[in-house]
């Protein structure tokens, strides 16, 4: 009966133990749910950073393709294949070309020739910026990359409008277009606004953002992103009355453009096509220039000699200290040459004895 009590007790008090620390737990979830929520909250959230830090570290550590590698080597000698480019290109795939291409342009080396080599009708962005490229090159890779949607033909002098003119004509998926950056690129992208407006086939429709491909005749038919960071006040105005669904030179933004979603090729702070290269050696197209040192003041003097005069004299020395060696070279040859006549010709031979007998004649008289 005794054992009986006393299990019963301990039961009785373990449930009043159970009973007190719910009600406490209950008290303290009460009190603090919000401490609760936001601990769940900064946990996640620190989490997620790690994880972010952690994914970066794996991209900055990952070593290059070997595809890459062998694209850097090629771009540091593509001077010297440059001439047979367009016999060697022919059998690079589509994914070789287009990085040659823009290596080719970082090494200021990018010319009609070299695009039109390396042109694959597959390629959607073209970045000609800052190349020697002219009207017939851009003519001819519109021709075969007729899919193109971004292009940058930003300070390039030798673009006309005639060169818009084809690539409008030729390439009816363009998207996004930069242009301007220099004087003569500021001039071409003025003359080309009549070429990338519009023509409307139909002009009854109630707004711009209602028609069709098929309703636009002529012009830029799918041009909406036009980056032309200098452009005019009056080129905007007019952009913006005649065509409105050209946007210039958007801003980024998290909510996109009225609902649509900016492109990155849009974007002037990035190059075009910085995106084909990111996993190849900057040092491929970089181009070591030695800076002369500068000459301090105090170090220089007026009577110091150029160093034309100082060539000069150091060659009129080394002249002066070997002129004994040639005489000397001189006469062995002549020498040389005179014993090869003898015993060559019997003529010479006869004379030669001759002038040893008379010579003997005089020494005995």
């Amino acid at each position: 009966m005794e054992k009986g009590k006393s299990a019963r007790k301990a039961v009785e008090i373990s449930l009043k133990k159970l009973d007190l620390n719910a009600d406490r737990n209950f008290k303290s979830s009460r009190l603090i749910p919000s401490l609760h929520s936001s601990s769940i909250l900064l946990f996640s959230s620190a989490f997620f950073l790690l994880n972010f830090d952690a994914k970066l570290r794996i991209e900055k550590t990952k070593p290059p393709s070997l595809v890459s590698l062998c694209l850097g080597v090629i771009g540091r000698h593509l001077e010297e294949i440059i001439e047979d480019l367009s016999e060697i290109a022919v059998n690079f795939p589509a994914d070789i070309k287009i990085p040659l291409a823009a290596i080719a342009r970082r090494r200021k080396l990018l010319n009609d020739d070299v695009i039109v080599s390396l042109a694959d009708s597959s390629w959607e962005i073209l970045d000609l910026s800052g190349s020697d490229v002219s009207n017939f090159g851009l003519a001819k890779v519109a021709e075969m990359c007729k899919s193109l949607r971004a292009v940058d033909i930003s300070q390039c002098k030798k673009i006309t409008a005639n060169g818009v003119s084809e690539l409008v004509r030729h390439c009816h998926s363009l998207e996004t277009m930069r242009c301007g950056g220099c004087p003569s690129s500021e001039s071409t992208a003025r003359r080309c606004l009549g070429i990338l407006k519009p023509k409307l086939n139909d002009v009854e429709g109630d707004s711009w953002e209602e028609l069709d491909t098929m309703e636009i005749g002529h012009g830029a038919q799918s041009l909406r992103w036009l980056v032309w960071p200098k452009i005019d006040q009056d080129s905007l105005e007019m952009l913006s009355a005649e065509c409105p669904r050209i946007i210039v030179n958007p801003k980024p933004s998290l909510f996109g453009f009225k609902g649509t979603e900016v492109p990155r090729e849009a974007f002037p702070d990035v190059a075009l096509d910085d995106p084909i290269v990111e996993d190849i050696d900057p040092k491929t197209w970089s181009i070591c220039r030695l800076m002369p040192k500068a000459m301090s003041p105090s170090l220089s003097s007026a009577n110091e000699l150029s160093i034309a005069e100082k060539f000069r004299l150091a060659f009129v020395e080394r002249d002066t200290r070997l002129a004994p060696k040639r005489a000397k070279n001189a006469r062995q040859h002549q020498r040389r040459a005179e014993r090869e006549w003898m015993m060559t010709s019997t003529r010479a031979k006869a004379l030669a004895l001759a002038s040893k007998a008379t010579k003997s004649l005089h020494g005995r008289s």
